[in-house]
This record gives structure tokens, sequence and C-alpha cells, in this order.
């Protein structure tokens, strides 16, 4: 790869970020070497110091920068005047499209839990307990308006986002069905687990 211009830039720390993706997901993050990165990058072993401290900063930031897009972008996608039905089509429709879209972060971010210190994995999993929150607000929202039949709101939101994070283990962007049919069919499939009666 060239080399990039300068080793100090918000630009250098992009492709720093884009090959640290690309390396974890590929060899993963204990196997991955920062000699590795620097020459994805371009630049010397050196200069990566330039921009984080530790192997384990650079992960760290990585999964925390994933979060707060995935936190954002939901509360863009989420809104607040809605009633429950809506927001869980919308939720449904963010999650698989960001999912499919952003497969090596989601992955990753699932993965490498476990290189994580104790103080990073606090932070980490507190965000994703942030956004399970979300959902388990829409459904208990739902069976307060009589939308929903939910016996546990925080059992069916874990259930409703395995089955709804699992499109990254099987989706294919050249596939037979195009995000919007498959989101559209989990929606559906959602729905019928929460309809009363």
């Amino acid at each position: 790869m060239a080399r990039t211009a300068g080793s100090h830039g918000p630009r250098t720390m992009e492709a720093i970020n884009e090959a640290g993706l690309k390396l974890i997901y590929d060899h993963g993050f204990e196997a991955m070497s920062l000699r590795q990165l620097a020459a994805e990058v371009g630049i010397q072993v050196g200069s990566l110091y330039n921009h984080f401290a530790t192997k384990q900063d650079l992960l760290v930031g990585l999964l925390k920068r994933h979060m707060e897009t995935l936190l954002h972008s939901l509360d863009e996608a989420l809104t607040p005047a809605a009633g429950a039905e809506e927001q869980l089509r919308a939720f449904v429709a963010f999650h698989v499209t960001y999912h499919i879209v952003r497969k090596r972060e989601v992955f990753i971010c699932y993965s490498e839990l476990r290189s994580l210190d104790p103080a990073n994995y606090t932070v980490i999993v507190g965000m994703r307990r942030a956004y399970e929150r979300r959902l388990i607000a829409i459904l208990e929202r739902g069976r307060a308006e009589g939308r929903f039949t939910v016996e546990d709101a925080a059992v069916a939101a874990y259930g409703i986002l395995a089955m709804l994070t699992g499109v990254c283990t099987w989706f294919r962007p050249n596939g037979r069905l195009t995000a919007q049919q498959v989101a559209a069919q989990y929606t559906r499939m959602v729905f019928d687990g929460l309809r009363p009666g």
C-alpha cells in the first residue's frame, strides 16, 4: 500500500482504523501485529504511536466508535412521537440494514470482547446494554399500549436481537434477497411473535 501522506493527521487515523478493522476481521486481534498494521497503512511502526498508545487502545477505540455510531444512528432512525409498533418496525429495519452494511464492525464487537481489559470491557458492554434498553423500552411501551403480548421484555429483546443479528452470518449482497426484503420478513416474524392472541 502507498505511504499515507503525513503520519499525524485525521486521514492517517482513518486509514489506521480501516486497516485495523480489516486485519482484526481477517486474523483476529491477538494474531494481528502492529507491524502488519503499519505496513497496511504505509507508515513506520513507530508512527502508529502518534495515534494510540497501545494495541488495546486501538481495539477499544474501534469498538467505541462502532457503538457510538450504532447508538446515534438508531436514535436518528426512531421517531420519538411514534407508537410502539412504528418504532419496532423502524428498529428492525435499522438493525438488519446496519448489521449487513457494517458486518466487520459487528463481528469484531462480538468476537473481540474477550480481548478487552476489564475496564474497557465494562465500557463497551455498557454501551451494548444501552442499545438493548432501546428495544426493551419499545417492547414495554407496546405492552402498555396493548399492542404486544410480552411476558418479559428483556428476554423478548434478547431473542429478537439474536435473530436479527444472525443476518451477518448468512446474508450475501449478491444473493436472492435484498436487505429490505430480509428486513420485511424479519419484521413479520417479530410481529407474529408479539401480537396478542
